[in-house]
């Protein structure tokens, strides 16, 4: 990532104190680059922000309709969510409807995010489960593929044929074959790809309701669902939620860990994809919101926007003390 240029800027009084670099590409419904920053060629992991692309196969399998799942579920299969009630009690319904319990999850268990969930688990002195995991809704949408497939319960594993169906749909969407993949934190392998092969696929996400494929109808209802359940994509208090709550259905965002972001815009026919070197998420979510502004269907003046670009950083007494702004180069485009 040598080629990596500066992002986002942390100002504390009248110094510079912190400044993160990264890449970003802008593409458009052809996979061209519309505008970009640093390397567009680089590789890197997408992490859960390609949560949707591994969700395909759950629609065109036909497990989704077999099982007659709703916009819900498939939200919650391409969320990273906080472990609240609204995600597990549904992702725990979601299995009795398969007729399987926790120990049919293979993403290992996690605290939950939400506090109140937290805090129930540690007053009835219990432990987490695998449901809290924030990744449940994604293996949820696996243990549906592989029980209408008849495959084996070891559905992480690379060559399991859940897995294949995922990186097939992965290599289609990017327009490359990924040349390797590592292991997730849930334990299920995530593909490599280049930053602008994982922008080409929010754009051909962008871009389905023009084609009438079985893939592209799939890319269509997971793009809807996300956008109309922000709070299971999520949680209170994230920022995939509050941008999309923000932009009232009009722009689906995904984050990922290391700092890596993308966003599907259907009106534009655009998507976006963006890795913060450092792996400070802190940036990626200001180069977001700030590339969202940039292109008109994100309002500046949104607390949501606020909350994440130009935004003054206080200290324990609510005095501020600096400030967290994106620094892009030629952006905003000029009218």
């Amino acid at each position: 990532m040598s080629k990596a240029v500066p992002m986002t800027e942390i100002w504390r009084g009248s110094l510079l104190e912190s400044l993160h670099s990264g890449h970003a590409v802008i593409c458009d419904d052809t996979g061209q680059i519309v505008q970009s920053w640093g390397d567009p060629e680089t590789l890197i992991y997408p992490r859960s922000s390609s949560k949707m692309i591994q969700a395909l196969p759950l629609i065109t399998s036909g497990a989704a309709d077999k099982y007659g799942l709703t916009s819900e579920h498939l939200a919650l299969s391409c969320a990273s969510h906080n472990g609240a009630a609204i995600h597990t009690d549904r992702v725990q319904a979601w299995l009795d409807r398969l007729g399987l319990t926790d120990d049919a999850f293979r993403c290992g268990p996690q605290e939950p995010n939400d506090r109140p969930a937290r805090d129930g688990v540690i007053c009835a002195h219990a432990h987490p489960c695998q449901y809290h995991n924030n990744c449940s809704g994604k293996h949820s949408g696996f243990l549906t593929v592989a029980q209408h497939m008849g495959a084996g319960p070891e559905y992480v594993e690379v060559d399991h044929p859940v897995q294949q169906a995922c990186l097939a749909a992965f290599d289609e969407v990017t327009g490359l074959t990924s040349p390797t993949y590592g292991i997730d934190g849930c334990s299920a392998p995530n593909p490599a790809t280049t930053v602008h092969g994982l922008a080409r696929a929010m754009a051909w996400f962008a871009s389905a309701h023009d084609r009438n494929d079985r893939q592209s109808a799939a890319a269509v209802r997971l793009r809807e669902a996300m956008m109309l359940h922000p709070e299971l994509v999520a949680g209170e208090g994230r920022s995939c939620t509050a941008l999309m709550r923000a932009m009232q259905g009009r722009v689906a965002v995904k984050t990922g860990a290391e700092a890596v972001f993308v966003a599907i815009i259907p009106e534009k026919r655009m998507g976006i994809a963006l890795k913060i070197s450092d792996g400070a998420t802190r940036a990626s979510e200001c180069v977001i919101a700030a590339l969202l502004v940039g292109l008109g269907v994100l309002d500046g003046a949104d607390p949501a926007a606020l909350a994440y670009t130009n935004t003054p950083i206080l200290n324990r007494r609510n005095i501020v003390t600096g400030v967290i702004k994106p620094v892009l180069s030629d952006w905003p485009p000029a009218a």
